[in-house]
């Protein structure tokens, strides 16, 4: 017996001992630690995998393409990573900033034909520290999705990638899925207006792929996520994202837009613990997080992965919660022109804003022109989760300014 055999043997007889997420909410010890114990056999049967098979397991990756049918009806699917993001590594679980659809460019409502696909992966959380991430399309956040009121949108959703690239995630028992809480994935999208925002049509087990469709009506952004039992610790993994639906107008052009969401993280061990961590439930119902981060994990959006833009550009940003706790968000050193609180993009913006609070399952649409070069920080203001818990991202303006805006002056 080959050790990815014995690896698969173990992950089965533990998953049969250990507990699912709608068990009861006091596990044992021992539950636990043999929870972790599939975790890191799933783990090392991950590293048995060839490359190729690895990036395709664990690649977020979709051909983006709207072509247009014999009916004028659009075919959409979901975009590509951007140019600079790293397909082929696998503990990539962080989406890019800017890896979100063009602004609409049509004054017709279309059909949209959205495709997603669940997945469970280890992947990593910060150096030395990895997860088991519960996604849509393999990152986080799931993808962007992009509509115009009066659309009619078809939302497809498979339990696990629907191709060749998806075979090891089927090798997973059924027991495997439920011990491990995810016997079935769905999805609740705000923007819906219908019971369970599209979840009851959705609940889609493994191998299985469902289908709904809804009409766009409301303009705003808004929040998706799953909503599966226990629904709670479905979207704690991970499972959340964003939707735009643009007013029948349009927005107003901007240089630059951006994709941020904040998530709270329930890890066994404490902020920096090294080593595979596994989802502590009793943490999170308890309210207390070990980690906030930005796009999934430390320093997902800092680095060659900071936001940038050059001076003068007009900037606008789509921030949301998709998790449990809310965030106080502020750009330390810029303001915001114009905020569009609760997703409300349809109302008169607040003006020369400092600081938003978002709602969790709530969602924010900024825009402010950057005036004066240089790095800006992008924090949850209650700043211990900044500086000790991982919220954080770098915004970097390039270019050059007046004097007068930004200098030091001697003495």
């Amino acid at each position: 017996m080959n050790k990815t055999s014995s690896l698969l043997l173990l992950t089965i007889a533990l998953g049969n001992l250990t507990t699912g997420c709608s068990s009861d909410e006091s596990m044992s010890n021992k539950a636990n630690a043999e929870k972790s114990a599939a975790i890191q056999a799933e783990k090392a049967r991950h590293k048995t995998m060839s490359a190729g098979n690895i990036a395709e397991h664990g690649s977020g990756q979709m051909q983006h393409s709207m072509p247009m049918s014999g009916d004028g009806q659009m075919q959409h699917a979901m975009p590509a990573e951007s140019t600079g993001a790293v397909q082929s590594d696998a503990s990539e679980i962080g989406r890019r900033a800017d890896d979100l659809p063009a602004p609409l460019n049509r004054t017709q409502a279309q059909l949209v034909s959205v495709d997603l696909y669940t997945d469970e992966l280890v992947a990593e959380m910060m150096p030395g520290v990895t997860y088991q991430y519960w996604t849509y399309n393999g990152k986080v956040p799931g993808p962007f999705i992009r509509v115009r009121a009066g659309d009619q949108v078809e939302i497809h959703l498979n339990h696990g990638k629907p191709d060749a690239a998806g075979a090891a995630h089927s090798e997973h028992t059924a027991a495997q899925h439920t011990a491990d809480g995810h016997s079935a994935h769905s999805i609740d999208l705000h923007a819906v207006v219908g019971p369970g925002g599209g979840a009851p049509l959705m609940q889609v087990e493994q191998g299985e792929q469902k289908s709904f469709s809804f009409k766009a009506t409301h303009p705003g952004i808004y929040v998706y996520h799953c909503a599966s039992p226990h629904a709670p610790t479905h979207i704690a993994n991970g499972m959340y994202g964003m939707i735009l639906v643009e007013s029948e107008q349009g927005l107003a052009k901007v240089d630059r837009e951006f994709y941020v969401m904040q998530g709270d993280f329930y890890t066994s061990g404490k902020y920096g613990d090294k080593g595979l961590q596994a989802f502590s439930k009793d943490k999170m119902l308890a309210e207390k997080p070990e980690y906030f981060l930005f796009n999934g994990r430390v320093n997902s959006l800092s680095g060659e992965r900071a936001l940038k833009a050059k001076v003068g550009e007009k900037i606008r940003l789509f921030v949301g919660v998709g998790s449990h706790v809310a965030a106080n968000f502020h750009i330390i050193g810029a303001i915001f022109d114009s905020l569009y609180q609760d997703g409300a993009i349809m109302n008169p913006p607040l003006k020369n804003v400092q600081t938003t609070v978002i709602a969790p399952g709530s969602a924010v649409m900024i825009e402010f022109t950057a005036e004066v070069p240089g790095k800006y920080l992008l924090v949850d203001h209650s700043l211990t989760r900044a500086i000790d818990k991982g919220a954080l991202a770098e915004l970097v303006i390039e270019g050059s300014a007046s004097p007068e805006l930004y200098q030091a002056v001697g003495h």
